[in-house]
């Protein structure tokens, strides 16, 4: 039986994502088309984690649902290079499947509410009928790893909203997807609790080495979090204005100079397209 993409990618190992000029067009509510997405080219390698970054409104969620096969690009390819030995190919995303997974703002919403921590975070092995015991040591490793050891037994209703975040992390993780897909997950948290994910959330990905495409208008929490930043240009047609390496020393400490110094670089290229979308806005 020939293997499809998703197998491919997992068995075969891969390098590397890419978005290949890559547009996305929405139907209108009264007629015509509204475009989103004009000709946006990223690569993100294996092990980065790739911020993207912009005002509201750019597209960033909509890039994320398009590399989660929730919607099809309306022109372009989006694919991941596989690799065995010397050979190498590309296998385009086709549609959703478990070698990527989506971390939602909305923890509330994700979680199922008639579900324990356990059973949430198990929810998806169960799906796929793959026996419990077998996910056990994962579900204690996973556990501790987001310091939900001594809560699996206590529901959504129990926890706090940075509690439930862990758990979406925790559930995503336990499927050992190759690409997690995060959008704005910490955005409705307070500040405090915010922060402290960050930081766990950056530990998390030197642990495990996972990819992370995540969603942020927050220039400090990209900065914080990512090895790569993707600025936005404002929408319609929202594209990719510039992209820019992160190079500075982990943990990050947000009031050293070279950081305050890609701060302000960040800031004045959002500033630039916040400017823009006033100008080009209708009267």
């Amino acid at each position: 039986m020939a293997l499809t993409n998703q197998a491919r990618i997992r068995e075969k190992g891969w390098s590397r994502l890419r978005l290949d000029h890559v547009s996305k067009e929405f139907e209108g509510l009264h007629g015509g088309t509204y475009a989103a997405l004009h000709d946006v080219s990223i690569e993100v390698r294996r092990g980065d984690f790739y911020c993207l970054l912009g005002p509201s409104g750019c597209g960033k969620s909509t890039i994320l649902n398009l590399i989660a096969g929730f919607e099809s690009a309306t022109g372009g390819q989006i694919e991941i290079e596989c690799e065995e030995g010397a050979a190498r190919w590309w296998a385009p995303i086709d549609g959703p499947g478990t070698d990527r997974t989506m971390i939602f703002q909305d923890a509330s919403a994700a979680l199922f509410p008639w579900l324990d921590v356990e059973e949430n975070i198990l929810f998806g092995p169960r799906l796929k009928r793959v026996g419990s015991a077998e996910y056990q040591g994962k579900l204690k490793f996973y556990l501790r790893m987001v310091g939900l050891s001594e809560h699996l037994r206590k529901f959504p209703f129990e926890l706090s909203g940075g509690m439930k975040q862990r758990v979406q992390i925790a559930r995503s993780l336990i499927m050992e997807p190759e690409i997690l897909l995060m959008d704005e997950p910490f955005a409705a948290l307070d500040a405090i609790t915010k922060r402290g994910l960050q930081q766990e959330l950056s530990r998390i990905w030197q642990e495990t080495q996972k990819t992370v495409i995540y969603v942020t208008h927050d220039i400090i929490e990209a900065l914080l979090l990512g090895t790569r930043v993707a600025v936005m240009t404002a929408g319609p047609a929202a594209g990719i204005k510039t992209e820019i390496a992160i190079d500075l020393p982990r943990p990050r400490v947000t009031s050293s100079l070279d950081f305050v110094e890609v701060v302000r670089t960040l800031e004045c290229l959002i500033e630039e397209e916040v400017n823009a979308a006033r100008a080009n806005a209708p009267e």
